[in-house]
């Protein structure tokens, strides 16, 4: 992906009349040239070109755009292309300033994909998958279920997947993603997952990104192996199945995390979809931010009713008091585990347990302190020795002073005693990896990413859930997007890559734009169609009242008919022919529904 302010630069370098007057013979008119537009026959010109705005557009067709997008429709290029041949034109060198790990995270996407497909090619295959699909059946994962989360399977043979690799010329990209490994003797390299049920671990858009392997059918290896991290996968910012489950979380507002792969696709099996599982035995603040991206105000912890279980709600209690997460804790029955559970009492029975399920801190307390103000001394003290690593996470302020009055009314100490006893050992808290300043303070800091105009996150977000509406799009209204993210992430997804890899691609600001803007959509394809009528009307009219307030101030002060030279006569004209067009985008645009309105701005 193209950096967007390198983009821009090049729009801004660009000599635009330069530049079409290649193809068109252009003829100065005040302030602007004009032209016989090139899209369309006509005999009288109706296509100028504004060096001023760095636009071009014609009144008769409707042709407008920038620099890229006359090179697009006049030569039948892609986005990309255009944007790379313009800039190679111009000596705007791409490549330095993409970012170094972008061609590397783009060879780990493509070995992890061809590693997904290999896997699962293997699991459905008569022979050599079958251990692997009698284990899964033992699990009572359908095969609906284990078609749905990419399950697959790696062979016994040592070299299976590093044959496939060779074969394809990706082998060093294999062993960056950590798939092969080199041998210690001799040449070659040997698969890093073998005999093992895999499970892709996939980002929110749908894409893998790592795998979890369990252990079938030999002895040799832990139980689960999972990939290493890379510029791909970073298990502090990732949840297993939120792919999946981001719908319901969206829906409920709620998710349920459990700590096991096979926990979240029994549980997702019986209908509880918006259950997610660590990748990690610890939840972090990426985490946190993942839960609320997907608009999760509430979580619930589904865990094992043993002892690992209590230890778990001590391990994730401070990271969750630390983001002032409202949480909740539901303990299963001794010797069940999420999945068995779930086959056991089916989505009603889960249910039953979430809705009973007990906050957080009161949890907490009740296992740390069953008889609260009753217990003796030394219980106490042992306790609030416990206690020590949850509070070392929560930062100063209203939370933290906060849970020392809760833990003093648990006690029945007088609050100054806890806080004091608690504040005496605790570390202050460590500021996020983010937080720290940056390794090098004379590199300078990347531009601020410019966040996405709504309304134009909108028209993506309906083409990106219905590609064909592009047809409808007479007016090519895909030229006026001003956001280059935007028109990154459109011409990704129409170039056959398809939406989730364009999200994918995409940065966090334009990401929730879009995201935000697909939530507002109507999910009925006739009202989608509507509604993108709608919003390609109301950017096309925004960009006609913004020229026509240019010419407004520009021909104000003439003081008379007879006073007006050329370049304002030239204006007032296209103020009629803006009108003009403005009747008919507004007639030609206008819904089946009188009731068809653009969506809501994204909050």
């Amino acid at each position: 992906m193209i950096p967007e302010h390198k983009i821009q630069e090049v729009i801004e370098r660009v000599d635009l009349v330069g530049l079409i007057s290649r193809h068109v013979e252009l003829k100065k008119s005040g302030r602007e040239w004009k032209a016989c537009c090139p899209f369309h026959q006509e005999k009288t010109p109706s296509f100028y070109v504004v060096p001023e705005k760095r636009f071009y557009f014609c009144h008769g067709c409707r042709a407008s755009g920038d620099a890229v997008s006359f090179v697009q429709r006049y030569l039948g290029k892609t986005f990309l292309d255009a944007v790379k041949d313009l800039a190679r034109e111009l000596g705007v060198d791409l490549e330095a300033e993409q970012d170094p790990s972008m061609k590397e995270r783009q060879q780990l996407k493509e070995a992890t994909d061809l590693a997904a497909e290999h896997f699962r090619a293997m699991l459905w295959q008569q022979e050599e998958g079958r251990a692997a699909r009698a284990y899964v059946a033992s699990r009572g994962v359908s095969e609906e279920t284990a078609t749905a989360f990419g399950l697959g399977w790696a062979p016994h043979e040592w070299a299976s997947l590093a044959e496939r690799f060779h074969k394809t010329g990706m082998l060093e990209w294999a062993a960056k993603a950590g798939l092969v490994l080199k041998r210690q003797s001799g040449e070659g390299y040997y698969d890093f997952f073998r005999s093992r049920l895999m499970v892709p671990i996939r980002a929110p858009e749908g894409r893998p990104i790592a795998f979890g392997g369990r252990l079938v059918g030999a002895d040799e290896g832990p139980k689960y192996l999972n990939s290493r991290e890379s510029r791909l996968y970073n298990k502090s910012e990732t949840l297993f199945g939120m792919d999946q489950s981001r719908d319901e979380i969206r829906k409920r507002k709620a998710a349920v995390l459990v700590e096991g792969y096979f926990d979240a696709i029994g549980l997702h099996q019986v209908g509880v979809r918006h259950a997610v599982a660590l990748c990690s035995t610890n939840l972090t603040a990426g985490h946190m931010q993942v839960l609320k991206r997907a608009e999760a105000r509430e979580l619930i912890l589904l865990l094992d009713g043993d002892s690992a279980g209590l230890a778990a709600v001590e391990r994730l209690a401070g990271p969750l008091l630390a983001a002032g997460a409202t949480a909740r804790v539901a303990l299963l029955p001794q010797g069940d585990d999420p999945d068995t559970f779930a086959r056991r009492v089916g989505q009603e029975g889960v249910e039953k347990l979430l809705e009973g399920a007990h906050p957080l801190t009161t949890h907490l307390f009740a296992s740390l302190l069953p008889e609260s103000k009753a217990a003796s001394f030394e219980e106490k003290m042992a306790a609030l020795e416990r206690l020590k690593p949850v509070v070392g996470q929560v930062p100063m302020g209203l939370v933290r002073a906060t849970l020392f009055a809760a833990v003093a009314e648990h006690f029945g100490w007088r609050p100054a005693d806890v806080e004091a006893a608690l504040r005496s050992k605790v570390p202050l808290p460590k500021p996020a990896a983010h937080d720290a300043p940056p390794s090098s303070p004379n590199r300078p800091a990347p531009p601020l990413e410019k966040p996405p105009p709504p309304l134009e996150c909108f028209y993506v977000g309906a083409v990106l859930r219905e590609p064909r509406l592009m047809a409808r799009d007479t007016f090519r209204v895909c030229d006026e997007l001003s956001h280059m993210g935007l028109r990154m992430a459109l011409a990704h997804a129409t170039s056959g890559h398809g939406a989730n890899d364009a999200l994918f691609e995409s940065t966090d600001a334009v990401k929730r734009g879009i995201e935000s803007a697909l939530r507002q959509l109507p999910s009925d394809p006739l009202q989608l169609e509507g509604s993108f009528l709608a919003i390609c009307r109301e950017i096309m009219v925004r960009r006609i009242d913004e020229r026509l307030v240019y010419i407004k101030r520009a021909t104000e002060q003439t003081p008379g008919a007879f006073d007006l030279t050329e370049e304002t006569r030239q204006l007032l004209a296209e103020r009629v022919e803006l009108l003009a067009l403005k009747k008919r985008v507004l007639e030609e645009l206008k819904p089946a529904s009188s009731g068809t309105k653009a969506p809501m701005q994204p909050v």
